[in-house]
C-alpha cells in the first residue's frame, strides 16, 4: 500500500476491506469502486473529526497532515508520496511541500475519497 493510500484510508476508512465485505466474489460487471468528486470542504470536515486535528495545522502542512494520520513525515516518505502524486522532483522545500499538501487533497477530492489505482502502490 502506497503512502497516499495510507492517508486516504485513514480518512475514509479503507476502500479494499469494503470491497471484500460488499462483494467477497468480484464478477465481470463489479470492478473498483468509483465515487463522486466531494469538495474539499467534506475532506476538510472528515479530517477535523480525527482525534488530535485540532492541535496540528494539517490544513497546510503536508507533515502535520502525516503525522495526524500516524504516517512518518520524514523526508523519505514525503518524497515518496510526491512520487505517487507524480512529482518526480521533490526537493523537501517549503514550496515542494505547500504543492505536496495541495495535491494530496485535490486528489482525495477529486477521488470522492476512493484512491484510485494507480496511486494504491
Amino acid at each position: 500500500m502506497g503512502i497516499f493510500s495510507s492517508i486516504k484510508n485513514a480518512i475514509f476508512g479503507d476502500d479494499e476491506k469494503e470491497e471484500i465485505k460488499a462483494d467477497p466474489k468480484p464478477t465481470a460487471t463489479s470492478g473498483p469502486k468509483e465515487r463522486a468528486p466531494i469538495s474539499q470542504e467534506e475532506v476538510e470536515k472528515r479530517i477535523a473529526n480525527i482525534p488530535g486535528a485540532e492541535d496540528l495545522n494539517w490544513r497546510t502542512s503536508i507533515v502535520d497532515l502525516m503525522k495526524l494520520v500516524k504516517i512518518d513525515p520524514s523526508y523519505e516518505n514525503r518524497k515518496e508520496l510526491a512520487q505517487e502524486m507524480g512529482n518526480t522532483g521533490y526537493s523537501g522545500s517549503a514550496e515542494d511541500n505547500i504543492k505536496l499538501h495541495r495535491d494530496v487533497m485535490d486528489e482525495i477530492a477529486k477521488a470522492g475519497g476512493v484512491v484510485p489505482g494507480e496511486l494504491k502502490n
